[in-house]
């Protein structure tokens, strides 16, 4: 026969203090439906509320639960307090989803380690389990009910671990980071490499030269060209921008290696996007200026629809690589802001001491 747990007698508020962005947003779409399962699962009403702030890390870029404790007490207090944040965690060799902490009524959720298809009711269940085990310290609930996850009970720290698989958490956790990194906003932030590489890229509209030189290549060798273009620019601006992470100390080397992996897949798609449009681009600028019979006449053979579509894509690549150069005078700041390894820098006391 199960046990009801033992509530205090007044529990009814939840809070979710959750990141800025993407956390946030997770949280807000999922305040209603926790709020849901908590009733059924404690059998009384109990009111669910979001506040977004920033979780600090102490400069062994550790969790500082003091500050934690401070933002969970900021508000009204509250019976049960769940932090929402895109750090990716990661303890006793496995990536960490989620830890109770009893003692202080506060669970810290990492929503990178959900993987790319974060479902809400993944997300739900899981801070489901982690009010419960809060409200009353059991340590003998059952697991999440997920395969790709288990819970367990340290008895010396009185804390609530749930881990990610040994086999697929680390890549489920790798694919999370990227997508918290949101790469498709490297377009905007790579505004003075796209400007570049576009003025680059029209060279081959009007010199006939280059369109000579897309229809003699293999398609095979276009491809590699087009590849090679993307991993250089990539590698520039990783490098240009100081975007390699190196551990600060040995015990986050497994860390480091996730986060320098999400910095390089990042960039990869940013890159790739800033070359699709601007092959995109390219494309219908050379459809509208170059005339058939004319390309024909360059070409010495009747002009078809993949001539201009290698044409783009070698204007677009050589296009790139100028826009490398461009991407020197985009703001390192902006493109800080899409690693993990520098946003987690960012929560760190060293920040406050480098801007007094």
């Amino acid at each position: 026969m199960s046990v009801a747990p033992q509530l205090p007698t007044t529990f009814d508020r939840v809070v979710l203090i959750a990141d800025p962005g993407t956390p946030t947003k997770r949280a807000e779409a999922a305040k209603d439906e926790l709020a849901e399962r908590l009733v059924l699962e404690l059998g009384q009403e109990v009111s669910v509320e979001v506040r977004s702030a920033t979780l600090r890390l102490t400069p062994e870029f550790e969790l500082d639960m003091e500050a934690a404790e401070e933002l969970a007490e900021l508000t009204e207090p509250a019976h049960a307090t769940v932090f929402l944040t895109e750090i990716p965690r990661h303890t006793r060799g496995h990536p960490l989803i989620a830890e109770v902490f009893t003692g202080l009524s506060i669970a810290v959720i990492s929503l990178p380690t959900f993987g790319v298809w974060a479902r809400s009711e993944r997300l739900v269940t899981t801070m489901t389990a982690a009010v419960t085990r809060m409200i009353d310290g059991s340590h003998e609930r059952p697991s999440s009910g997920f395969r790709w996850s288990s819970w367990t009970y340290d008895h010396e720290d009185r804390e609530h671990l749930l881990h990610a698989h040994t086999f697929t958490g680390g890549p489920r956790m790798a694919m999370g980071m990227i997508m918290a990194n949101e790469p498709w906003k490297a377009v905007p932030k790579l505004s003075s490499a796209l400007a570049a590489a576009a003025a680059a890229g029209a060279f081959g509209i009007f010199y006939n030269s280059i369109w000579q030189m897309a229809d003699y290549l293999p398609t095979a060798r276009l491809i590699l060209i087009g590849l090679l273009a993307i991993t250089l620019v990539a590698t520039w601006l990783i490098f240009g921008h100081r975007l390699w992470d190196k551990p600060k100390r040995e015990s986050l080397a497994a860390v480091t290696v996730l986060y320098n992996f999400s910095t390089v897949m990042t960039l990869l798609v940013g890159v790739t996007l800033v070359y699709a449009i601007l092959f995109v681009v390219i494309l219908l600028s050379s459809l509208i200026v170059i005339d058939a019979q004319f390309m024909a006449d360059v070409l010495g053979d009747e002009t078809e629809w993949n001539d201009y579509v290698e044409l783009a894509w070698l204007s677009a690549a050589l296009g790139l690589f100028a826009g490398a150069i461009g991407a020197s005078f985009d703001s390192d700041t902006n493109l800080r802001q899409l690693t993990h390894g520098q946003r987690e820098w960012m929560r760190t006391p060293e920040v406050d001491a480098s801007a007094d």
